[in-house]
C-alpha cells in the first residue's frame, strides 16, 4: 500500500450506558443525532474535512447497526482504494480472542493495519463526541513542536474537572503534569480524547504497555502517563470551538435542543459540512393537517400532526392530530394518530399508541424516554 502521511484510529466501540435505552441495542457512536445524523458523522466528516482518508473504525459493543451504517464508507467519500474506512473489531488470535481491554489495548491489536500504511503520523480519536474540527491544524502544532504528542485539550468548569484527562504546561504549551480524571484537579485544562503521535514513538510504548501485566492498558491512565515519565516530548493543541460529550440522557436531549436555536452553538449548516449515511429517504412530506414551528424534519419523515420545537429524525410518522412538542423523535419512529408527545425522547422503531401522552408538557419536567422497537402502550 501507499504511503500515508496521517492516518486516523477511530474508537467506536463504547457501550455509553448512561445513555440508557438509547443504547441497549446499539453502540453509542451509531446513535442517531440531529435528526438525519449519527454520533459518529462528526468525527469522519472531521477527518474528510481535513484531508485524512485512511480511518480505522474500531467497533466492539452492539456493532451490528454501526457496521450497516458505515459500509464501504462512501457517504463520507472514504471509499478509494488505497485508504478508505476499515471496521475492525477484536479478532481471534494465536492467544485466543477477547475484548479490547482498554483504548491502547485496542491500538496495539491494530499495529499491523497501522504498518501497513507505514505513517508518520496517527490520529487517535473517540466516536462518540459532538465537534467540528479541521485536524490538519492540530498536525501543523504537533509537527511545529517536533512533538511526539500532541493532545488536543480546552478549558471546563472547575467543578467537571474531574471528569477529565487534566493537565498543566508550560508557557510553550508543553505538557509538565498530567492526571487523570483527579479528585483534586490541579487546573481546568481538559484532555478531548483526540491524540496525535508520531507513530514510531507510540508504537513503542504500545509494545512496552502490552508487556505491562499491571497496566490498565489505557491511553489517559498509562500510555500518557508513562511517555511524560520518560521525558518525551508532550504538547497541547488549544481548541476553542464547540465540543462536546453526549454521554447522557440530560447532555444528549440538551445538544439537541441546542440545534434549534436562531445561532445554535454547533451550526449544521456551515461550511464544514457534516455527512451522514441517511440519504437512502425520499424528501419530508407535511400534509394538509400538518403544521410545523421551530423544528429540523428529516429525509423521509410524514408529517400530519403539529411539530414545535422538535428534532424530528429519518422516516419518522407523526399522524393526524397528534402532538409532538419540545422531543427528540429518531429514525422509523411513530406517533400515532391523537396521540402527544411532550420533552421525550422516543428511539427508533418506537411507537406511541393513538390517543395517549407520553411525557410531561412542562418547561423544567423530566426527560421521558422510550426504547428501541418499544410502545406506550
Amino acid at each position: 500500500m501507499r504511503k500515508k502521511k496521517c492516518i486516523a484510529m477511530l474508537l467506536a466501540g463504547g457501550q455509553g450506558s448512561r445513555l440508557l435505552a438509547l443504547t441497549k441495542k446499539n453502540a453509542k457512536p451509531a446513535v442517531s443525532f440531529g435528526g438525519k445524523y449519527r454520533i459518529i458523522d462528526f468525527s469522519l466528516s472531521n477527518c474528510v474535512n481535513s484531508g485524512i482518508d485512511t480511518v480505522g473504525v474500531l467497533t466492539q459493543y452492539k456493532p451490528t447497526r454501526l457496521n450497516a451504517y458505515l459500509g464501504n464508507g462512501e457517504a463520507w467519500d472514504l471509499d478509494c482504494s488505497n485508504g478508505g474506512v476499515h471496521v475492525l473489531p477484536p479478532y481471534e488470535t494465536e492467544n485466543g480472542g477477547n475484548w479490547y481491554m482498554g483504548t491502547a489495548d485496542a491500538i496495539y491489536h491494530n499495529i499491523d493495519f497501522i504498518d501497513s500504511y507505514n505513517p508518520d503520523y496517527v490520529l487517535i480519536l473517540s466516536g462518540d463526541h459532538l465537534y467540528t474540527m479541521d485536524y490538519s491544524k492540530m498536525l501543523d502544532v504537533h509537527k511545529a513542536n517536533n512533538a511526539d504528542l500532541t493532545v488536543s485539550v480546552m478549558p471546563v468548569p472547575w467543578e467537571e474537572a474531574s471528569r477529565f484527562g487534566i493537565m498543566e504546561t508550560d508557557d510553550l504549551g508543553r505538557i509538565v503534569n498530567f492526571a487523570e480524571k483527579p479528585p483534586k484537579p490541579i487546573s481546568n485544562l481538559a484532555s478531548m480524547g483526540i491524540y496525535i503521535f508520531t507513530w514510531p514513538i507510540l508504537r513503542a510504548s504500545l509494545l512496552s504497555d502490552h508487556e505491562d501485566k499491571e497496566s490498565s492498558h489505557d491511553f489517559g491512565k498509562n500510555i500518557i502517563p508513562n511517555m511524560l515519565s520518560a521525558g518525551n516530548r508532550l504538547f497541547t493543541y488549544q481548541y476553542t470551538g464547540y465540543w462536546k460529550d453526549v454521554g447522557t440522557i440530560d447532555s444528549y436531549y440538551g445538544a439537541n435542543m441546542e440545534l434549534l436555536e436562531e445561532e445554535p452553538p454547533l451550526d449544521l449548516y456551515s461550511a464544514n459540512r457534516i455527512y451522514s449515511n441517511s440519504n437512502i429517504y425520499p424528501p419530508h412530506y407535511v400534509g394538509p393537517t400538518g403544521c410545523i414551528s421551530s423544528s429540523i424534519l428529516s429525509n423521509g419523515c410524514k408529517i400530519f400532526g403539529t411539530v414545535e420545537h422538535s428534532v424530528i429524525g429519518s422516516n419518522v410518522t407523526i399522524g393526524e392530530g397528534a402532538v409532538v412538542k419540545d422531543s427528540v423523535l429518531l429514525p422509523d419512529a411513530v406517533v400515532e394518530p391523537g396521540a402527544k408527545v411532550y420533552r421525550s425522547i422516543i428511539a427508533e422503531r418506537a411507537t406511541i399508541v393513538s390517543g395517549t401522552t407520553f411525557g410531561e408538557d412542562k418547561p423544567d419536567g423530566p426527560i421521558t424516554l422510550l426504547g428501541d422497537d418499544l410502545t406506550n402502550a
